[in-house]
């Protein structure tokens, strides 16, 4: 059936549309493609202008020199040398320049570019064809000939742009071969202008080298290159398969030492072996490749290596913490008293490496409304407040890494490879204060692989706080194997400063934490004012620390509430901060207990001198540290008989009870009778000096730091790595615990899962700007991108 309906033509935006998309695209392609060619242009000019200026530089000094006297009083065997050598000049290079200079100058530029330049799909190609008389000029023949040609297939090979700059090379040698033979003859002792001749030609070729190199950008990174960075970075992964690590180093060799058949990379030392000079040079060439990025950073293998080049023999020390002043608790205090006393031994060098937190989690954590805009800024408070309690000066480097604080956990969380942020020429020897706590969500290379020797430090008995949470019987279960788990995958010592800690392996107990030096300066002082027969107590009991009820504060309102009328009269004052200080107030006034509050202070406070007893009930800790200043300052210490206090109780102001009966009987005892002062030997056990040198027995620092692995002669750690005939079994689970532990933390949803901070595993923007860090996109790059 017809239809009397007239075809419509086709719509503006069909096929007419898609052609006027097309011609729109191409047109932009083409513009784009004559912008790059006239840039090319351009740049190519600015070239050819230099180097006539340059040549017409060289040709002024080279009339100059012809026309200039000769020097006076010359012997009669060097007369003849002045004008021979300026004759050389004159009748053998100059006309060869010249001759360069028609033969550059004669070809128009554009005849020089193929045709099919205008789409782009070629390169500029200078023609040098007339710089082999001046070779013949330089280089005797005879000599250079064979380098010549090997130069010209070399450029043949290399990128565009490339060969043209052999020739520079090859008149830099030829001018060094003259001055060398200049120099070694007799003919020319006396003529002075031939050196500064000499000089000028090569400070001339220099500085158009010079300008090449400036203007040439980094190459990518060949494949060879990606694939023995990969297997490098695999070894820990290839070494838990039984590849051994010499293997994987050779075949990094192989891979580097040769590409296309000429050599890949020169060697940075003689001295060196070849294996450690390519580990190098690799390290620069990916650092080359990150930095044409327009990123950089001041801890990296991309810097120049000499900054890290070790001048002496002494080893290195890293101690790496959960904390950081002004948060005045015990992880921020002891690493950084054991920094100062380690570095004061001239047999290491130390760093602390310390969390960076943003400003928003710096006003959760920090008292007083102490704020850091910059790690620099941090370092200086941290650093005054150390020097006001120490003798002597504290020379040891602090470093950042990102963190981020966690409301829940009430304590830091590190985000990133903390590892990463000590480099791979100082990774000696770790110290892991709280080893658990750093590895409970650790994602990156295994400490016991970048190190010789890792110490854990355990502060803190977690299982003691988990269990006061809900549900705390199961978390405590999982966190306890877990902390089995990741300080077996990544210590090769535990030590921990009481039994109160969980039994963790390769551990051993011992007080390795001293006082701050200025408590014992206060003791000194109150027991010279008792035998001048003053009265240096005049307050009486009181309890300090983080106001927190597993800190004690339970404990404290239990037995005072208890006994609330056997210690009628008694009055505490109680200085702390923490979440939950309104909590602990309310169920005192609750109670009805003599309990007065006060903000927190430092314990070395004037206020606090005075008083003559120090309560502490907490059965958490696993050292208290304001239990030993107090008895530092000479005072009574009334305390849980806890494996916690064990250490303290060696001293006689040191008063234990077992049952709320006692409490009430030491407490009575110690308002009741004046403390004994400290005897000189019982003073240095709570001193820095002595837990030094118990850290460093019960460690095994002391056999460390006396056996191999000390700086060789390129100021690097030489690593002995005994291979023996079969494995043991016990390396082979340590290495399977850490393959599956960073396995499961690579997962985000496992980390979310068991109570990780989102967005952890790598450190944020915000942390990138404030530490100068490379985006962890670019440090660890995909290649394709």
């Amino acid at each position: 059936m017809g239809s009397n309906k007239e075809e419509t033509p086709p719509a503006a935006g069909g096929g007419g549309g898609a052609f006027a998309f097309i011609s729109k695209g191409w047109r932009e392609v083409r513009d784009s493609a004559s912008a790059d060619l006239r840039l090319m242009r351009a740049r190519a000019d600015s070239v050819r202008a230099r180097a006539d200026r340059e040549l017409e530089h060289l040709l002024a000094s080279a009339s100059a020199l012809a026309a200039g006297p000769a020097p006076p009083l010359l012997p009669p065997v060097a007369t003849g040398a002045p004008i021979a050598e300026v004759e050389f000049v004159r009748k053998r290079i100059q006309p060869k320049i010249q001759e360069l200079r028609r033969h550059y100058s004669s070809r128009a530029l554009d005849a020089r570019w193929p045709a099919g330049a205008a789409a782009g799909t070629s390169s500029l190609r200078i023609d040098l064809s007339g710089i082999t008389a001046v070779r013949n000029a330089v280089v005797p023949e005879g000599e250079g000939g064979d380098r010549w040609r090997i130069a010209r297939r070399k450029g043949d090979q290399d990128e565009e742009g490339t060969k043209e700059w052999e020739v520079v090379r090859m008149i830099q040698r030829g001018l060094k071969e003259f001055e060398r033979r200049s120099l070694s003859s007799d003919m020319f002792a006396g003529f002075r202008d031939r050196g500064e001749f000499v000089e000028k030609f090569k400070l001339s070729m220099k500085s158009l080298n010079k300008d090449y190199q400036e203007s040439k950008e980094v190459p990518p990174l060949h494949l060879t290159e990606i694939v023995a960075y990969l297997v490098r970075q695999s070894g820990p992964f290839l070494d838990q398969l039984g590849i051994r690590r010499d293997l994987c180093d050779k075949l990094v060799e192989m891979l580097c030492s040769k590409r296309n058949g000429r050599l890949m990379y020169h060697s940075l030392s003689q001295d060196r072996p070849l294996a450690e000079n390519i580990t190098d040079e690799l390290d620069l060439r990916i650092a080359r490749v990150l930095e044409s990025t327009g990123y950089h950073t001041d801890e990296g293998s991309w810097n120049d290596p000499a900054k890290y080049k070790i001048s002496d023999n002494r080893r290195h020390v890293a101690i790496v913490t959960t904390a950081s002043l002004p948060w005045m608790t015990g992880t921020a205090i002891n690493p950084l008293f054991r920094a100062a006393y380690l570095a004061r031994s001239a047999k290491q060098k130390v760093t602390l490496v310390v969390p960076w937190l943003s400003k928003s989690d710096q006003e959760l954590v920090y008292p007083n409304n102490i704020t850091f805009s910059s790690p620099e800024e941090q370092e200086t408070y941290i650093r005054n407040w150390l020097q006001e309690r120490i003798g002597f000066e504290a020379n040891f480097k602090i470093s950042f890494y990102p963190g981020k604080f966690s409301k829940e956990r009430r304590s830091i969380i590190p985000a990133g490879d903390t590892s990463q942020f000590i480099s791979s020429k100082e990774a000696d020897i770790a110290i892991l204060e709280e080893p658990e706590h750093l590895n409970w969500y650790h994602h990156g290379k295994r400490w016991t692989d970048k190190f010789n020797h890792v110490i854990g430090v355990v502060h803190t008995n977690y299982l003691e706080y988990i269990k006061r949470e809900k549900n705390g019987a199961i978390q405590s279960f999982l966190v306890k194997h877990i902390n089995n788990w990741v300080t077996r995958a990544y210590c090769h010592k535990v030590l921990r400063l009481s039994a109160a800690t969980q039994d963790l392996p390769r551990s051993v107990v011992c007080n390795v934490h001293g006082v701050n030096p200025k408590f014992l300066n206060v003791g000194e002082k109150i027991a010279a004012d008792r035998e001048c027969g003053q009265k240096v107590f005049s307050k009486g009991a009181y309890f300090l620390g983080k106001m927190v009820w597993a800190k004690g504060y339970i404990e404290l309102i239990d037995l005072l509430s208890k006994h609330k009328n056997d210690l009628e009269g008694f009055m505490i004052d109680v200085y702390g901060n923490g979440e939950d200080s309104e909590a602990v107030q309310n169920a005192a006034r609750k109670f009805d207990l003599s309990i007065n509050f006060f903000k927190g202070k430092d314990h070395a406070d004037d206020s606090l001198h005075g008083y003559k007893v120090f309560v502490n009930p907490s059965v958490s800790d696993v050292l208290c540290t304001a239990t030993a200043e107090a008895l530092a300052m000479g005072k009574f210490v009334v305390c849980a008989d806890h494996p916690s206090n064990d250490f303290f109780k060696s001293f006689p102001n040191c008063l234990t009870y077992r049952t709320s009966e006692e409490f009430v009987a030491r407490v009575k005892e110690a308002m009741t009778t004046e403390p004994q002062p400290l005897t000189p030997e019982q003073r240095y056990s709570l001193s820095w000096e002595a837990a030094t040198e118990r850290f460093m027995e019960y460690s095994e620092l002391d056999k460390v730091l006396n056996r191999n692995g000390h700086p060789g002669r390129n100021g690097k750690i030489n690593k002995e790595r005994k291979i023996p005939l079969l494995p043991k079994l016990s390396d082979v689970v340590d290495g399977g615990l850490a393959f599956a532990h960073h396995c499961l933390t690579g997962n985000e949803f496992l980390r979310l899962a068991t109570g990780a901070i989102p967005g952890t595993r790598d450190y944020d923007k915000q942390q990138c700007i404030d530490l100068n860090l490379l985006p962890p996109q670019v440090q660890h790059p995909v290649y394709g991108w």
